[in-house]
């Protein structure tokens, strides 16, 4: 009779394990205002002993339109958004950025924006945030028009440990303001101010016009003072359900998810 409620108590035990650790990373909707003025949100996600810290930048207009830890006008298939939970299980504290209160209409962040000292300022705000809160390491990881956010915080801060850029913008869109100034994108940036280790990640083949894989020599040309530079193309995958510049095909690692989330946290534990 012992022996058999022994038993049941170890099952009920491990059964109340996963809910312990799903509190303890409960998603929290936190605001700042950063030294312009601005309201900046994120979704943060806060394990009880993180590793490190990752701030995790949309691609398009990147303006989620935050209510909630949980419900957002805009975003929520977006590579880096949809796979939070997974950064989080990698033992990361997650802080998912939305576009500034400044930057919340339909047209949200554009590339210009995206590389101005006005945004620096708001992602620093984040990073300041996240290193009072545990003492680890923080990493920016920017997916396609979030590569542009990702560069421009390893370029302008100095608190930064390494950047990641998944499905990276290396040709300007025709129509796009940029295009004398940055033809190729964030290889068109002033990437040689980068020291920190940085990740490239793409998906073989990324069937968007702006963000080729074959285009990533662009990006390794210029990253000439990284301490480290690691190219992963990865393969395979689900069948498209979107176009190609969108978050359901390749060009957001559709179907291979969880491998590509384990080949950014393994680079980032690794440095």
């Amino acid at each position: 009779m012992l022996c058999c409620i022994r038993r049941c108590a170890i099952a009920v035990l491990l059964l109340l394990l996963p809910l312990a650790s799903a509190r303890s990373q409960e998603a929290s909707l936190v605001s700042l205002q950063t030294p312009r003025g601005a309201k900046q949100a994120f979704i943060l996600i806060k394990p009880q002993k993180p590793v490190a810290a990752v701030i995790l930048f949309a691609g398009g207009h990147g303006a989620l339109r935050l209510t909630s830890a949980s419900s957002m006008g805009w975003g929520a298939q977006n590579f880096v958004v949809r796979t939070r939970d997974k950064f989080a299980r990698q033992g990361f504290m997650v802080a998912v950025a939305d576009a500034p209160s400044d930057y919340q209409s339909a047209r949200g962040m554009n590339a210009i924006f995206r590389m101005s000292s006005g945004h620096t300022n708001d992602i620093g705000a984040i990073v300041n945030y996240l290193k009072k809160q545990a003492n680890v390491p923080v990493w920016l990881v920017g997916t396609s028009m979030g590569t542009f956010s990702a560069a421009n915080g390893g370029i302008g801060l100095k608190n930064i440990d390494g950047i990641v850029l998944t499905s990276t913008i290396m040709r300007a869109d025709p129509n796009w303001s940029i295009r004398q100034s940055h033809p190729h994108g964030v290889a068109s940036m002033r990437l040689s101010a980068l020291t920190v280790p940085t990740l490239i990640l793409s998906h073989r083949n990324d069937g968007c016009a702006i963000t080729p894989a074959s285009d990533t020599p662009k990006l390794t040309r210029a990253l000439t003072k990284s301490r480290k530079v690691d190219v992963v193309l990865l393969d395979g995958g689900n069948a498209p359900k979107s176009e190609p510049c969108q978050a359901l095909a390749q060009h957001g690692f559709y179907g291979i998810e969880d491998q590509a989330v384990a080949r950014i946290a393994q680079f980032i534990k690794s440095n």
